[in-house]
C-alpha cells in the first residue's frame, strides 16, 4: 500500500488546519480500526494480535483490555466508521458478564470466560469500566447506564477516598485489604474516566472529583518536584522514591507519558468547567514540556520510558504509547493557544511516529522498538492494543479540547 502524505511542506500552514495531514489521521485511524476488527473473539471478549493481525494463542481476558476496546470503537463510531455496533456490544457483554463478580460485586481483573486468572479488584480496572460505560453511554447503548451506575457505586465504596479525594489502589477479591500501595497511574485514568463520565451524563460529582485528583497532583505534586510526576505512594500520600515492584506497569521514578495524558486531562478539565484557556494552560506547558525536553531521545527518537528523580533517564527503552500521548497533548495545545513551539514538536513526533511506529502495511502501530529504531517483542508481543494509537489519529481532528464524545470530529 503507498504511504500517505504526512503532512504538508509549507512551513506557515498548521498541521491542524491543513487538509493533507487530517487526511492523513483520518486513514491511519481507519487502518487501525480496520486492523483490530480481526479482535474479535467468538467466544467472548477480544484478541491480542501478531504484528499482521492473526490472534495470538489464548490468553487471560483484562479488565483494562476488554474496556478499551469498547471505548475505542465508540470513537470509531463518533467518527463515522461502520460496523462498530456489534464491538462495543461484545466488549459490553463480555465485562458485565464474565468480569463482573456474582459473589462479592466489582470487576475481576484477568478472567478466562468463566475461570478466573486473576481475582484482584483494581482501580486501574475499575476506572476503565467507568470510562468505558461512559463512552457506551455517549453512543447510545442500552446497557451502558446500567453497567456505569454499577461501578460508580463500587468506586463510591471501596476506591474513593473523600478525606484526600483520590482512589486507593487495590483489594482482594472479598474486598480484605492486601496492601497499602497508592499510585498516580489509577488515578490519572480515573481523571479521564470521571471527565468522560461528566460529558456523557452532566453529573457534577464526576467534574469535582476530577478537578480534586488534578489539583494534588498538579499544584501539590508536580509543582514541588520541578514539573514532574512521581509515581508511587504510601497510604499517607506520601512519595514512595524507594518502591520497585514492576519495571514495566509500575516502573520506579517518573514515567513522563503520564504527564503528557495528565496535562491534557488539565486542558480538558479546564475547557469543561467553562475557565479561560490561560488559567490551567501554563502549568499543563510546565508538565508537558519538562517531559517533552527530559524524555525525547535525540539519538534515535521517541521518547525513554522512565527517568529518575532529577530527570536523568532510567528505563530506556520505548514504546509506542508515550508517543501517542505527547501527540495529544500538543494537538490540545494547538487549539488552545498554539505557539511556534507546540507545532515544531507536534511536527517532530509525528514525523518518528510516520517513520518507525505507524505500519503502513497491515495498519496499526508498532508497540516497541529496538535500538536501531525496528520493530521488538521485548515487552509487548504483536500489537495488543488499539486506545492510544487511535486516540492519537483522532483527537487532533476534533475542533475541541475535551475529547470524542461530542460528535465534532471533522
Amino acid at each position: 500500500m503507498r504511504k500517505p502524505a504526512l503532512g504538508p511542506n509549507e512551513s506557515d500552514t498548521p498541521w491542524l488546519q491543513a487538509e493533507q495531514h487530517r487526511a492523513y489521521l483520518r486513514v491511519d485511524a481507519q487502518r487501525q480500526v480496520e486492523f483490530f476488527r480481526s479482535s474479535f473473539r467468538s467466544e467472548g471478549g477480544f484478541h491480542s494480535l501478531d504484528r499482521i493481525g492473526r490472534p495470538l494463542p489464548e490468553l487471560p481476558q483484562y479488565l483494562h483490555s476488554n474496556a478499551r476496546m469498547v471505548h475505542s470503537f465508540v470513537l470509531a463510531k463518533l467518527a463515522g466508521f461502520d460496523d462498530c455496533d456489534r464491538f462495543i456490544d461484545h466488549g459490553m457483554q463480555y465485562i458485565r458478564q464474565c468480569h463482573h463478580d456474582p459473589d462479592h460485586g466489582g470487576y475481576l481483573w484477568a478472567v478466562n470466560d468463566r475461570d478466573v486468572c486473576d481475582d484482584r479488584k483494581l482501580a486501574y480496572g475499575h476506572v476503565f469500566v467507568l470510562l468505558a460505560a461512559a463512552s457506551a453511554h455517549a453512543a447510545g447503548h442500552p446497557d451502558a447506564m446500567a453497567l456505569l451506575d454499577d461501578v460508580d457505586g463500587i468506586l463510591d465504596r471501596y476506591f474513593w477516598e473523600d478525606d484526600v479525594g483520590r482512589f486507593c489502589d487495590e483489594w482482594n477479591r472479598d474486598w480484605a485489604p492486601f496492601s497499602t500501595y497508592r499510585g498516580m497511574n489509577a488515578n490519572m485514568h480515573g481523571t479521564e474516566a470521571l471527565l468522560a463520565a461528566f460529558e456523557a451524563t452532566g453529573r457534577e460529582k464526576y467534574l469535582k472529583r476530577a478537578g480534586r485528583i488534578l489539583d494534588f497532583f498538579i499544584n501539590t505534586i508536580a509543582r514541588s518536584e520541578n514539573w514532574r510526576l512521581p509515581e508511587h505512594y504510601d497510604a499517607s500520600w506520601q512519595i514512595d522514591r524507594n518502591y520497585s515492584e514492576d519495571p514495566m506497569f509500575r516502573p520506579p521514578g517518573t514515567t513522563p507519558g503520564h504527564s503528557f495524558e495528565l496535562a491534557r486531562l488539565l486542558l480538558q478539565y479546564g475547557e469543561l468547567v467553562g475557565r479561560p484557556a490561560g488559567e490551567h494552560l501554563q502549568s499543563a506547558r510546565n508538565l508537558a514540556y519538562r517531559a517533552l525536553e527530559d524524555a525525547w531521545d535525540h539519538e534515535r527518537g521517541g521518547f525513554v520510558y522512565t527517568l529518575d528523580f532529577s530527570g536523568t533517564p532510567d528505563i530506556r527503552d520505548r514504546y509506542w504509547w508515550p508517543v501517542t500521548e505527547a501527540i495529544g497533548v500538543l494537538a490540545a495545545f494547538l487549539k488552545s493557544d498554539p505557539t511556534p513551539e507546540d507545532e515544531i514538536w507536534y511536527r517532530r513526533v509525528w514525523a518518528f511516529a510516520d517513520a518507525h511506529l505507524v505500519d503502513h502495511e497491515y495498519g496499526g502501530w508498532f508497540h516497541e522498538l529496538d535500538a536501531d529504531n525496528h520493530p521488538s517483542d521485548g515487552q509487548f508481543v504483536g500489537k495488543p492494543d488499539i486506545y492510544h494509537s487511535l486516540q492519537a489519529a483522532l483527537l487532533p481532528l476534533t475542533r475541541n479540547v475535551s475529547g470524542c464524545y461530542r460528535g465534532e470530529i471533522c
